[in-house]
């Protein structure tokens, strides 16, 4: 049987949605994008969201936007995508490591020796869309205001350290009861073709600064700023008259095409009802049938103040060395099941280790890294494709050990 990692989900629904979008002559940045701001802010509860042309630029706008630069500090767990710290790096920023919790996430306990007067931002990650400790890094912020030197005047409004999710896998999540999106003041979400809702690439920014700040006028900003500063995009230009524009601000080209956003709107139309819903039916039937062996330790399990997104099934084996997990993924990509690794802490990779990371400064990331074996999770997994996985995972481990 041959059982794939993460196919996109792609149904009549959703090809129905980009034909239309085809045959309306109109697949670059239009009328689509507009809808599927709007559907995304509605799922994140917030007012205003904007749509670009990946996670990485929508990380990338939002850090620029609020003034970071060379010589600043942005606070990152190191148990993360490699995106995460290259958007820092992208603006000329230096990303400031953390460990994570035996949850993945980045401990929350630990930023607080983190931040210098340096720090500008702290980019926490709902590693597996599990939420990270929203109100103790809320809190901790307020609390260390004292020491944030501000150098812009957008700094100089919120007059503290900005907190920006990099909640890449974790839409439909929720925290204390209120959606993902809504926790900080500014969540990005990614729509990457391996995430929960697709549109192949792309990602989205969800907007919840505090007042003074004014959310709409941050969303007409982005918009400006991610088509090259452009008075107008392609498509209002295409009206009566529109043809005239001008560049206002030396901008960025990471806007999203609405043939992308046509399969992430097919998708979010059922996401609650459906596609999230099988996700977590395929979540519990992992949870039930790897509990019942003590060499396993299974992910965070939804509680009354967190509720995950089911987007990866992060499954850790007690007791064994990196080696032996790599043994065990070689046994099971025998069997045909698709499994991956979540993530290589970043002080492993070429990039961070040459600039002086080490992971010897974070034992949790690396023992958790070190026996992680991500397990497929997607709506089309019926309870056959469930129960030979697990007989791989198991028989793999039988081998190993």
């Amino acid at each position: 049987m041959k059982i794939p990692f993460s196919p996109p989900y792609i149904d009549d629904d959703v090809r129905k949605e980009v034909m239309e979008s085809l045959d309306s002559g109109w697949i670059t940045t239009g009328p689509k994008v507009k809808e599927l701001e709007k559907v995304v802010a509605q799922f994140a509860g917030v007012d205003f969201a904007n749509c670009t042309n990946s996670a990485t630029s929508a990380l990338m706008l939002v850090l620029h936007w609020f003034g970071i630069n060379r010589g600043d500090e942005v606070i990152i767990p190191a148990y993360t995508y490699a995106a995460t710290a290259l958007a820092v790096m992208h603006v000329g920023a230096k990303p400031v490591m953390v460990d994570c919790g035996s949850d993945l996430n980045i401990d929350a306990s630990k930023i607080a020796k983190a931040i210098t007067p340096k720090t500008k931002a702290i980019i926490p990650v709902d590693i597996a869309g599990w939420p990270c400790d929203y109100d103790a890094i809320n809190t901790l912020v307020g609390e260390e205001a004292h020491q944030f030197k501000a150098t812009t005047e957008v700094q100089k409004k919120l007059r503290r350290i900005l907190v920006l999710a990099d909640a890449a896998h974790s839409i439909g999540a929720m925290y204390n009861h209120k959606p993902i999106g809504s926790q900080v003041d500014i969540t990005v979400f990614s729509f990457h073709a391996v995430k929960n809702i697709t549109t192949a690439e792309g990602g989205a920014i969800c907007l919840n600064m505090p007042a003074p700040f004014d959310n709409e006028q941050i969303h007409k900003t982005f918009k400006l700023w991610s088509l090259n500063g452009q008075t107008k995009d392609a498509y209002t230009k295409t009206m009566k008259g529109g043809w005239k524009y001008d560049i206002v601000y030396p901008g960025f080209k990471m806007n999203m095409p609405d043939i992308c956003a046509a399969i992430g709107l097919a998708q979010l139309r059922k996401y609650n009802s459906l596609l999230l819903k099988e996700r977590k039916r395929v979540f519990d039937a992992y949870v039930s049938a790897f509990s019942e062996h003590q060499w396993t330790e299974l992910p965070p399990q939804d509680t009354n103040e967190k509720t995950g997104s089911y987007h990866l099934f992060a499954l850790r084996i007690n007791g064994i060395s990196e080696s032996q997990r790599d043994q065990m993924i070689e046994h099971i990509t025998q069997t045909g099941v698709s499994v991956n690794v979540h993530f290589q802490p970043l002080p492993l990779l070429s990039v961070f280790k040459e600039r002086g990371y080490n992971i010897k400064d974070f034992p949790v990331a690396y023992d958790n890294y070190s026996r992680e074996i991500s397990l497929p999770i997607y709506p089309e997994l019926d309870q056959a494709k469930i129960d030979y996985i697990v007989k791989a995972v198991v028989n793999a481990y039988q081998l190993t050990k």
